[in-house]
């Protein structure tokens, strides 16, 4: 294990917290302290739930307010420049996570309540800036603020599930162009982990063995669908994939969550997600539209049957032409597929990616 530095701590001028991960420890003094004046944090969501179908709903209105695609002169993720502050009070960062200022999840509540947090990754203080385009060193100080975010928040008794995610593009309802990611930690299980869960354990009833494993076995033995590999993970379009360009990267280690992948396992698979990303890129033209979300085992039971996973999704299906949800997929959940996964497949290891 390569040692690292704890992030610098401080708090923002209406108590949210606020962290900074340095790619040179020692590098950057003491946080600048914010010269903002803001209310008191007031986040009314709520959670409501759904005894139809056994799930629950975050109710947020206040987030209709948010800022939408602001300027680049007025962005609140780029750092603070002279008399314009943003949310980072620092006139430079490397890697910083804060509260979000308009949290999905409510971040109090009273105890009989759930309750949750909601935080913004920057991962870089360039505005211009993509995922795919960080350096080797910045995607090291990114994976282990995801990492150490993993860890935390998990040891919080009223987390059930962290979620480490980022969606980019207009086209998916991205609000700040800023090259930024988000953390979740869910007071419940998300019923895509409760589904995955699920399965896991019943494959595990049956053959004493990990489903995601054996999922990645039978897919290295076929080979078709393998899109790129490091020596710690590799990047696949599943057999049947939902989305017409679907990846997922997974730790070839039996691993649950980012927490615990060891240096190098990180390093594999984020630069994985990285040289993915690229390649969409390399298919659809600059800031091709996605989603990509790490699928982590949940805090609480189930943590020995769950191998972590990123999902990477584009709803781009050809050059100008998006995949919506319609009534199949949004009412009754039954996904159709415009794009064969080999096919996807194929195309993705044909593009430009990018050096590992």
């Amino acid at each position: 294990m390569r040692p690292t530095s704890p992030p610098r701590r401080s708090r923002l001028a209406d108590g949210r917290e606020i962290l900074y991960f340095d790619d040179s420890p020692g590098r950057r003094g003491e946080p600048t302290p914010d010269a903002r004046e803001l209310p008191v944090r007031d986040a009314p969501s709520e959670l409501r739930h759904d005894p139809l179908v056994d799930e629950w709903v975050i109710i947020a209105t206040h987030r209709q307010d948010r800022t939408y695609l602001p300027s680049a002169s007025d962005c609140p993720l780029c750092p603070s420049r002279g008399t314009t502050h943003t949310e980072v009070p620092d006139s430079g960062y490397d890697v910083v996570v804060f509260e979000n200022r308009f949290p999905s999840l409510p971040a109090t509540a009273p105890a009989e309540t759930l309750a949750g947090r909601c935080e913004v990754v920057c991962y870089d203080s360039d505005h211009a800036g993509s995922f795919a385009s960080l350096s080797a060193a910045r995607l090291r100080t990114v994976g282990e603020a995801w990492a150490q975010r993993t860890a935390e928040l998990s040891r919080d008794p009223r987390v059930a599930h962290v979620f480490v995610f980022e969606n980019r593009g207009a086209e998916i309802g991205v609000t700040l162009d800023h090259p930024h990611g988000q953390v979740y930690a869910y007071p419940f299980l998300p019923p895509t982990i409760e589904r995955m869960l699920s399965a896991a354990r019943a494959h595990h009833a049956t053959h004493a063995s990990c489903l995601a494993c054996d999922l990645l076995a039978d897919e290295v033995a076929d080979g078709r669908r393998i899109v790129a590999e490091t020596e710690h993970a590799i990047a696949y379009v599943p057999l049947a994939a939902r989305w017409p360009f679907e990846v997922h990267a997974v730790p070839r280690r039996h691993v649950p969550d980012l927490a615990g992948l060891a240096d190098a396992e990180r390093d594999g698979v984020v630069a994985l997600e990285a040289d993915i990303l690229a390649r969409l890129d390399g298919l659809f033209g600059d800031r091709t539209p996605y989603m990509a979300g790490w699928l982590q085992a949940p805090t609480g039971d189930g943590r020995d049957l769950f191998h972590l996973r990123l999902q990477m999704i584009s709803p781009q299906r050809a050059r100008g032409r998006l995949k919506h949800l319609a009534g199949s997929e949004t009412i009754a959940g039954a996904f159709i597929n415009d794009v064969r996964p080999e096919d996807a497949a194929e195309r993705l290891r044909q593009a430009n990616g990018r050096d590992r």
